[in-house]
């Protein structure tokens, strides 16, 4: 028994990796599973014509029964509230292990027992919240079970033999308690694994001696304990959404920042004021920027050559302090536009001091 519990939960463990966030049913299912039954034990007491002959001990005996094999399966629907109900077939079938009693010593005993029906079941569905990878459930259930011995028989010593043989429906009635793990891979397809109890009236069965031609019958337990592992299929169940992607943030690049340093008339030192602002500059161009432009200007005093060789020496002399406080020279891209590109556009020969300048721009 220990052994039959280890592998249904093996099998349990095995599908985990596969399990999806567990939902409620919601519609028509089917399902299936198979399994060890264990059918108990059963006194049996000869009854009828044949008991008349008998001795108490000679008419009464206890049948023992190997694991057998139990398979269900099942039309159901979810009511979307944890609550199923569900229509069921069984077959179970187990091999007599030994019987004792009818006050005998038997040598060796045989038969099978087996119970197919069907069963309406009621069931519930735990509801363990977001993020749980199964649904516990119990449920009830009642309906008819065929029970039968199949050539049930015990052979004593001296070679009489007395035989069960034969079937009888009962009302039967069932406990469930199981868990379902969904299939991530396969929306609406869960692993179940599940113990039942189902039990019958008792049914009453033929019996014969040999040496007689007279019969009689017996009333017999049929408990039975079932462990099975199955598969569940939810009809109209859809894969869950996508999980929305923020978007990213689009940054827009930092607006460049331009310094301007102005020089005096036909001049390319700087003043004191000029040092303060390449300095400001060369502090600030220490974060997040990733290129510093050097442009030198002139005004349209004097021939556009000679304002160009100007506006070169303005914006050396720029680049040179900016290197001076730790700049360093490749990250600055120095240019000169002479006349071309003033602030304050002016008529030809005219001085301008907003024209005698160097623009320095961190990007």
């Amino acid at each position: 028994m220990m052994r039959i519990r280890n592998a249904l939960l093996a099998a349990t463990f095995l599908a985990l990796p596969l399990a999806a966030q567990a939902q409620p049913i919601s519609g028509l299912y089917v399902g299936a599973g198979a399994g060890v039954n264990l059918l108990q034990e059963s006194d049996v007491s000869i009854s009828g014509p044949l008991a008349a002959g008998l001795t108490r001990a000679d008419r009464s005996a206890t049948v023992e029964f190997s694991y057998g094999w139990v398979g269900v399966v099942s039309l159901g629907y979810g009511f979307g509230n944890g609550v199923r109900a569900e229509l069921e077939a069984s077959y179970r079938t187990n091999e007599v292990d030994s019987i004792t009693g009818f006050n005998t010593r038997p040598l060796r005993s045989s038969g099978t027992a087996t119970s197919y029906g069907i069963m309406a079941n009621a069931l519930y569905d735990f509801d363990l919240g977001a993020g749980s990878f199964m649904t516990p459930y119990v449920g009830v259930g009642a309906g008819y079970q065929w029970h039968s011995y199949d050539g049930v028989r015990a052979r004593s010593s001296n070679g009489a033999s007395v035989t069960i043989d034969g079937d009888d429906g009962q009302f039967a009635y069932q406990a469930i308690v199981g868990a379902a793990f969904p299939i991530a891979a396969a929306p609406g397809l869960a692993v179940t694994a599940e113990y039942r109890f189902m039990g019958t009236l008792q049914p009453n069965i033929d019996v014969r001696t040999t040496g007689t031609t007279t019969r009689g019958s017996t009333d017999v337990d049929n408990y039975n304990h079932s462990l099975l592992i199955g598969l569940r299929y939810a009809f109209g169940v859809t894969p869950p959404p996508a999980p929305v992607v923020a978007p990213t943030p689009v940054v827009a690049p930092a607006a460049p920042r331009t310094y301007l340093v102005f020089f005096d008339f036909d001049r390319a030192d700087l003043t004191d004021r000029a040092r303060q602002i390449i300095g400001e500059a060369a502090t600030n161009s220490r974060t997040g920027t990733t290129r510093i432009e050097v442009s030198g200007h002139a005004d349209r005093s004097g021939t556009p050559q000679y304002n160009q060789r100007l506006s070169e020496r303005r914006a050396a002399a720029v680049a040179a302090e900016l290197e001076r406080r730790g700049v360093a020279r490749s990250a600055m891209a120095i240019q000169a536009f002479g006349e071309s590109r003033p602030l304050v556009p002016t008529a030809d020969g005219v001085r301008e001091p907003q024209n005698r300048r160097v623009e320095i721009v961190l990007r």
